[in-house]
């Protein structure tokens, strides 16, 4: 499961996606995060599936590898629906003893459902095709306005760089000390969940020891290179739009369009 993990991996290929300016693909995410939680039909979940599966044809990056990172969310996703369906008063469909199924927790699970899962699949799509240098490179860019407030988005654009960098690394970290602990007669596959839970606390210590040594060796890397205030850097390739940069703001003004449209569709079959 550890390394199902895609978020924050960068998938090298050449595709459409992967050209498009950092910024561009940051308020892509966002817009489409948005369009997510402002649907209220199915019409704004048809076109949202629509634009995400565009996207992920675009990218170039296999379909089974960004749908990976899921399996992480199984569990997350099934206590989400058990707790709607079960807890949500309204019609009842159908009932065994205390418990009912209601036909309102059957379509808020639906749509919970929807949105974690689309959720999980647009953040890896933004990790996967950006690397953190550029990721960083857009969000000290795009977010350059709060400068003005006093805000030092640089930094703050540096800290998520660095936390995205560590995803994969300590991926990497703990899958090396399950293997060294398994070889010594440790079982992480067998008993129940919370007995999996358990077995994995052994893991915690090295993890956190390591964790803070890598820390303390980029803090050390950085003092020696005479990193001290990241406003004043110059960039090597500094971010141009190009014009697919544009048509792509143009698209997504369209998408969002289309989703507040869908918000005043009235259906007579009331399933969203």
């Amino acid at each position: 499961m550890i390394r199902d993990i895609t978020l924050g991996q960068y998938y090298k290929t050449e595709s459409v996606i992967h050209t498009l300016d950092p910024r561009v693909k940051l308020m892509a995410t966002l817009v489409f995060l948005i369009s997510l939680f402002i649907s209220t039909n199915i019409f704004a979940y048809i076109l949202a599936t629509v634009f995400l599966l565009a996207v992920i044809y675009l990218c170039n990056v296999p379909f089974l590898f960004i749908i990976r990172g899921l399996k992480s969310l199984l569990v997350l996703l099934f206590i989400s629906i058990i707790f709607n369906v079960f807890l949500t008063p309204g019609e009842t469909i159908f009932s065994f003893g205390p418990l009912s199924i209601t036909k309102e927790g059957l379509i808020i699970a639906t749509k919970m459902a929807i949105r974690l899962v689309y959720l999980v699949i647009g953040s890896s799509i933004l990790t996967l095709t950006t690397t953190p240098s550029k990721l960083t490179d857009g969000l000290e860019k795009g977010l350059s306005f709060l400068n003005v407030f006093k805000i030092p988005v640089a930094e703050i654009a540096l800290m998520m760089s660095i936390a995205l960098r560590f995803i994969p690394i300590l991926i990497e970290e703990v899958d090396k000390i399950m293997k060294a602990q398994m070889s010594r007669g440790a079982d992480f596959e067998k008993g129940s969940i919370i007995e999996k839970a358990k077995s994995l606390i052994p893991l915690l210590v090295p993890l956190f020891v390591s964790s803070f040594r890598r820390a303390n060796d980029l803090a050390y890397a950085m003092e020696s290179r005479c990193y001290s205030n990241a406003n004043n850097r110059t960039k090597l390739k500094p971010l141009k739009y190009k014009r697919i940069d544009y048509i792509t703001y143009l698209i997504l003004l369209l998408f969002i369009i289309l989703i507040f449209i869908t918000r005043y569709i009235k259906i007579d079959i009331r399933v969203f």
